[in-house]
């Protein structure tokens, strides 16, 4: 792993956020300029040496074990995300080969596209890697964006969150939103550090939103498995929903989530109307993200 650059900042900015006062260290000394642990302060708390550890931060050529991992994981106060994330930048996760790569074009399973459409009463959507969008069902696609219509590039639910103005619109918390998909990505990123669809997807973020850029630099990551989002909808007005975030049975990489409205009665009645207002008319089928997206020459640039 020598020249590891991303295991040398995310192991910096972990560090840097520990108040020293939670391990029974002093808060402000002669010696502490910086906010955070001292390096040397990890390896006592780790039960290695500070030259390991060093050698570690730096992104150097050693091989950690498992132990170790989990000591340093527990004098940095990281939490189940990061804990993976750690594992992935070192490639030394139980259980997966350094440098695993992505497979190709993500489809989801017939059987599943089934089961996300007979959700008539919640939004559903299917998220693959890097947050590109498998499939949505109708109330989905009217409550969010109607992604089937976008070119297969654009149907990505991080980048549609950060570069949209639509999104800002949507979104009450838009800000807080995009940072959190922001840290997934870089979850996403480190679990596959050699597929080129992310690559070329940060790199088109990091060109077009400065505040991307600077949530990418903090090398802060996340999952989500449940939660709240709060929506300025263009037609029913404001509503927060309730979701789900759930994995398929064989699809590791692949997510379901589903939305229901707050038990609030303003977003009770919210949803209602836009259930009511947004009924798909009979005898049209809409053909799912999965199944329409690449053409022979997006399948040969895929990874």
């Amino acid at each position: 792993m020598a020249g590891n650059v991303d295991l040398s900042q995310f192991l910096r900015r972990c560090r840097g956020r520990v108040d020293p006062q939670s391990v029974g260290l002093p808060e402000r000394g002669a010696y502490r300029r910086v906010p955070g642990l001292r390096r040397e302060e990890v390896a006592q708390l780790a039960g290695v040496s500070t030259d390991y550890y060093t050698r570690l931060e730096q992104g150097r050529n050693i091989t950690p074990s498992d132990g170790v991992l989990d000591a340093v994981a527990g004098a940095l106060r990281l939490d189940d995300a990061e804990r993976a994330h750690l594992y992935d930048l070192v490639k030394a996760r139980p259980g997966r080969r350094a440098g695993r790569t992505a497979p190709g074009v993500q489809r989801a399973r017939p059987g599943l596209l089934r089961f996300l459409e007979s959700f008539h009463e919640h939004a559903a959507f299917i998220l693959g890697r890097r947050g590109d969008i498998l499939a949505t069902n109708h109330l989905c696609r009217v409550l969010i964006a109607d992604f089937d219509a976008m070119p297969y590039r654009e149907r990505n639910l991080t980048r549609w969150i950060v570069l949209s103005p639509e999104a800002r619109e949507l979104y009450a918390d838009w800000e807080r939103l995009a940072a959190e998909m922001t840290a997934i990505l870089r979850l996403d990123a480190g679990r596959y550090p050699d597929d080129a669809r992310t690559a070329e997807l940060v790199g088109e973020l990091t060109m077009k939103s400065t505040y991307f850029r600077g949530w990418w630099d903090d090398h802060r990551v996340l999952t989500r498995t449940h939660g709240q989002k709060r929506f300025n909808h263009p037609l029913v007005g404001e509503l927060t929903i309730d979701y789900q975030a759930l994995t398929p049975p064989g699809e590791e990489d692949q997510t379901l989530f589903l939305y229901m409205p707050a038990a609030d009665r303003t977003s009770q009645e919210a949803w209602r109307l836009l259930a009511d207002w947004n009924t798909p008319a009979p005898d049209r089928p809409r053909q799912d993200a999965s199944a329409r997206t690449p053409s022979a020459s997006d399948d040969r640039n895929s990874p």
